[in-house]
């Protein structure tokens, strides 16, 4: 049933207008009340016309006004601008009310109860605007006013008759106005309530940007540790790998196989290994603490990839993999941080190098025009064992790897491809990956190219793309 209502009352709510909770119901308010207004006025209206000796322009003024009242939720549908329609509501029962005051009964009318209704009905439907409201009353008053200096109250109907209308008017306008009175009581405990929540709200938000900025600090401070106690451990793991390298070439000839020579590799390789994890969590935490710098130079990249070649070539073929590469003749100048260029490309290298087994490891590198900008392009492409589209998303995050297997079957800290990202990010570079599982992945890094570059880039480096690489390297 009250939904039925609802559905009724919400159908002159004009389409579209979107409403908070408390406007949505001033607006289902305004509807309800002047659906009903009328019926309860229909006893008023219908004695006023019985008592009337001869019911004339003023009764049917006063009937024609009540009944004026259902045209408002129309009016409201369709002009779609609930103050204005309250404004016209006020006013007419205004006018109503003084109207049938200077006619039926002057001072001791039974309309003048609706007046009073009226002002609060101002009031509540304008209450950002009471210069408005106390105006169009007194602009309705002085009508009055005027109308009895001129002619006085025309007795159209003796004051004794008149005395059930006005029972019955002030019974209609005590049901109307106990409705009003219950609707704003809930009005003003929504508003309470809505207060509450709200204050509730900005304490918890509070709190939120409280506990934001304590874990931001102590983050920081975790970060500035890592990195002291990071850069602490190098030292002893820096001798620790040098004297072992040093007894390895101070062992004679004759124990070159013993179980010594043995256990110095492997305290080598474990000092190696360890050293490159501390230095991951050294360089997050760096980042982290923005204590990391960037040194913004312009150097040939060329040379770059010779190098970097130089340094990955065996580390690529350890696992029986080969090394291809493809670039230009010349490449010209890059602008950024090449020690932070040269260990992320490393890094690229590294992983491709890892998780392939007797397959092809690629690094192509070519000038690039995107949009208004010149880029250098370096894509490291493998035939590894790939990545799920899922596990993607994965790739950056600190600590994170791919999956739970790979981390236990290929170990790692999972830090080097986020730490490459945050570097990138600091250069101005990008880094992206496409992946495919069972045929190898493709990792591409961009970076701006220097305004001072030696050679244009020919349109046939241009048009070359990893994914050709990736599939031949897969056949």
């Amino acid at each position: 049933m009250l939904n039925r209502a609802l559905r009724v009352i919400d159908y002159f709510i004009p389409d579209g207008t979107v409403l908070e909770r408390s406007e949505l119901s001033i607006a289902r308010n305004f509807v309800f009340t002047h659906l009903i207004g009328p019926l309860i006025a229909q006893g008023i209206v219908i004695y006023l016309y019985r008592t009337d000796p001869d019911p004339g322009l003023a009764c049917w003024t006063i009937i024609a006004s009540v009944y004026l009242f259902w045209t408002l939720p129309f009016a409201y549908k369709y002009l779609r601008n609930l103050r204005i329609c309250a404004l016209m509501s006020v006013q007419l029962l205004t006018f109503t009310s003084l109207f049938g005051t200077y006619f039926y009964g002057g001072v001791s009318s039974p309309f003048l109860p609706w007046l009073i209704i009226a002002l609060l009905l101002g009031f509540f439907y304008l209450s950002d605007r009471p210069l408005a409201v106390v105006g169009l009353f007194a602009a309705n008053f002085l009508v009055l006013i005027a109308a009895y200096t001129a002619f006085g109250f025309p007795e159209l109907v003796a004051i004794s008759k008149l005395a059930p209308v006005g029972w019955i008017s002030i019974i209609s306008a005590t049901v109307y106005m106990s409705w009003m009175a219950v609707y704003y009581s809930n009005v003003m405990s929504m508003r309470s309530e809505i207060e509450r929540e709200t204050e509730l709200a900005r304490v918890a938000m509070e709190k939120l940007q409280e506990a934001k900025k304590h874990a931001e600090t102590a983050n920081q401070a975790k970060s500035i540790f890592l990195a002291k106690m990071s850069h602490e451990l190098r030292t002893p793991l820096n001798a620790v790998i040098g004297y072992s390298e040093l007894m390895m070439e101070m062992m004679k000839p004759e124990t070159a196989s013993s179980q010594k020579e043995q256990d110095l590799k492997r305290i080598n390789s474990a000092g190696k290994h360890l050293l490159s994890l501390v230095n991951d969590v050294l360089d997050l935490s760096k980042i982290e603490s923005n204590t990391i710098e960037i040194n913004e130079e312009s150097f040939d990249a060329d040379d770059f990839c010779n190098q970097v070649i130089a340094t990955a070539e065996p580390l690529v073929k350890a696992n029986g993999n080969s090394f291809v590469v493809q670039s230009p003749a010349r490449l010209g100048k890059v602008t950024g941080d090449q020690t932070k260029l040269r260990q992320v490309i490393l890094n690229l290298l590294s992983n491709a190098a890892k998780f392939t087994r007797n397959g092809t490891v690629s690094l192509i590198v070519r000038r690039k025009t995107i949009g208004s900008g010149e880029w250098v392009e370096i894509q490291v492409v493998d035939t590894g064992i790939g990545i799920a589209r899922e596990d993607i998303a994965r790739l950056f995050q600190n600590y994170a790897q791919a999956s739970a297997q790979t981390s236990v079957k290929y170990g790692g800290t999972g830090l080097g491809l986020a730490i490459s990202q945050k570097l990138c990010a600091l250069m101005g570079a990008s880094i992206t990956v496409t992946s495919e599982p069972g045929r190898g992945s493709c990792f591409t890094v961009r970076i701006p190219v220097d305004a001072a570059r030696e050679a244009p880039v020919s349109n046939d480096n241009n048009n070359e793309t990893a994914e050709p690489a990736l599939a031949s390297a897969a056949g």
